[in-house]
């Protein structure tokens, strides 16, 4: 598809004195207002170079280029050259694209030949897969979808929380209170029910916290009991887990979790050792980063065993070496700042150059209205219950909407109601910058009103039902839409529609700069706005045969985007609702 942004660079060069097209192409803007043109060019920083007031350079410049193809009107306005497109030639060159690419609208080659790693979700075993875990988990899938968009090799890995003290509190409270039965009946929330009823017990016998380190000693040397119950309470937390990853539709190429690194760590120890950036401090070793602003990197514990960070850089090194990634991006809440902070400069300490290409992509923290949720104490939400809830309470929407008009099979509303509940959950954690805490509450999660997922599939099943009832038109214009009279979607609510369907793959691309899935989701909601506006002010299906082929083009192009936006989400796009 043309970059017109580059395009009309290009044609400012010619009447410009001092500027590179490229340097044209960053400073030119995109006004709010379409009153005031597609495009402005500012000449301020013209005056210096030029010697001429920035309001003359204008004048002279919007003189110079006036009469280009692409252009339908140039003016100045002060020191804006202020440049309008050709409604129709824009509008032919934007839905022949997206006639053309379908489902790849808005795919790019930016990131060829570059792998790029995505670590989310990455839930606790044995723990519950909650409410809190659903921001890394849809974030994460987003920004790997996005990446995939924009042509990176992509890779899905959940770091599983599968290693460490709390297995030992988890062997030992299965040992004193548990039975093999109830867990496989239920395992995450039976082996929850351990894990409180541990912490009730230790604080009024403390003996219990250090019978769990002991236990949790004998798994990390390879005892055959404790290994065996740790694999045990993996692999029935995996089969929750994906009972939850099956319905928010997502998948991983790998569940290497910290216990995979755990015979990785003693390099990473020598290593530092080596290059002399361990200390010791009060029996603990340690990467004094004072130098950085930055408080010490804790390597070891004082009786010898590995924490987090540890493992942070064993896992990374492996990545390098395994995956050789241009980016590894992890999408791990704001609370961690400090510790990505502070292994990425050891890794730098260490000579690796490429501790660059390591992103931590911070989001903010969902707590409940009734205060912040706790594992210890089994104050949690549970994300397959969220998840069932809002199908359910769909389906209920639906079925008084549709069922009783006869709209939607019984078969059908169901496969709906999994789409629209689903994707408002999902739609919910991605419409706001990541950044921001929220208090989770039902009642905004799954409301369907104002601009929320089921607003944007609803508006996708519209375009949908319009473009079955003119089938052969539709056929016939996608056949040929370059041959499409564009002068039926002149108006000013279809070209609204139109800017905004050209710029999606921009949005896409910034979206992956920023890591941003907002970005998407604020452009789909956009555009469904804007179709429901040319929807409302416009007839399409009309008697006359060039102009409705012409809208039904506008309208298969707004409905192919809005899809394709979805696609980056993770939420399905219903034909029907």
């Amino acid at each position: 598809m043309i970059d017109f942004k580059k395009e009309i660079a290009r044609v400012l060069s010619g009447a410009v004195e001092g500027l590179s097209a490229d340097e044209i192409q960053e400073i030119l803007e995109i006004p709010a207002d379409t009153k005031l043109g597609d495009y402005a060019f500012p000449c301020f920083r013209l005056a210096k170079l030029m010697r001429k007031a920035p309001q003359a350079i204008a004048a002279q410049v919007a003189e110079s280029v006036a009469g280009e193809a692409m252009f339908s009107k140039v003016e100045s306005v002060g020191a804006y050259v202020n440049m309008f497109m050709d409604r129709g030639e824009f509008g032919r060159h934007t839905l022949t694209a997206v006639a053309a690419e379908k489902d790849e609208f808005g795919r790019s080659d930016l990131g060829k030949g570059k792998l790029a790693i995505v670590e989310f979700s990455s839930p606790n075993i044995a723990k519950p897969f909650h409410i809190g875990h659903i921001r890394s988990t849809v974030i994460g899938n987003s920004i790997y979808k996005i990446y995939d968009f924009l042509g990176y090799q992509t890779v899905r890995i959940n770091h599983l929380g599968d290693y460490g003290t709390q297995f030992g509190k988890m062997i030992t409270a299965y040992r004193r209170w548990g039975n093999r039965q109830d867990v496989e009946q239920s395992p995450i929330k039976t082996l929850l029910s351990y894990y409180v009823k541990f912490h009730e017990e230790a604080e009024k016998d403390p003996s219990l916290e250090e019978e769990a380190r002991a236990t949790f000693a004998r798994l990390e040397n390879g005892e055959k009991e404790e290994k065996e119950l740790w694999q045990w309470f993996r692999d029935e937390s995996l089969k929750e887990f994906m009972r939850v990853y099956d319905m928010l539709g997502i998948e991983f190429d790998s569940y290497a979790g910290e216990s995979f690194y755990s015979d990785k760590m003693q390099r990473v120890l020598d290593e530092l050792s080596d290059k002399g950036l361990l200390k010791e401090s009060a029996g603990a070793q340690i990467v004094d980063l004072e130098e950085y602003k930055l408080p010490p990197a804790l390597i070891t514990k004082s009786d010898g065993s590995s924490l987090y960070i540890t493992r942070d850089i064993a896992a990374a090194i492996y990545r390098k070496e395994h995956y050789n990634f241009h980016k590894n991006i992890y999408v791990v809440a704001s609370q961690q700042n400090l510790h990505f902070q502070q292994w990425f400069k050891v890794v730098e300490m260490m000579g690796y150059d490429w501790a660059k290409d390591c992103v931590h992509v911070p989001f903010g923290l969902v707590s409940l209205e009734e205060g912040t949720m706790s594992t210890r104490h089994g104050r949690v939400v549970f994300l397959e219950d969220v998840l069932k809830r809002a199908v359910e309470q769909t389906r209920q929407i639906i079925h008084e909407k549709s069922i009783s008009k006869g709209r939607l099979s019984e078969e059908e509303m169901e496969e709906t109601a999994k789409m629209v509940g689903i994707g408002a959950v999902m739609f919910n954690e991605l419409s706001n910058a990541k950044i921001k805490d929220y208090t989770f509450a039902w009642g905004k999660v799954l409301n369907f009103e104002g601009e929320t997922g089921p607003y944007v599939q609803y508006t996708h099943a519209r375009a949908a039902a319009v473009l079955r009832s003119a089938e052969e038109s539709l056929q016939a214009v996608l056949a040929d839409p370059a041959g499409a009279d564009m002068s039926y979607i002149g108006s000013d609510s279809a070209y609204q529609l139109l800017r905004l369907i050209y710029r999606f793959p921009q949005a896409v691309v910034d979206a992956g700069e920023k890591y941003e899935p907002s970005v998407i989701t604020r452009h789909v909601v956009d555009i469904a706005q804007s179709f429901n506006k040319f929807y409302h002010d416009e007839h399409i299906l009309v008697d006359d045969e060039a102009e409705k082929r012409a809208k039904l083009l506008l309208t298969y192009a707004a409905k192919q985007t809005i899809k394709n936006g979805l696609a980056l989400l993770g939420i399905a796009a219903p034909e029907r609702m």
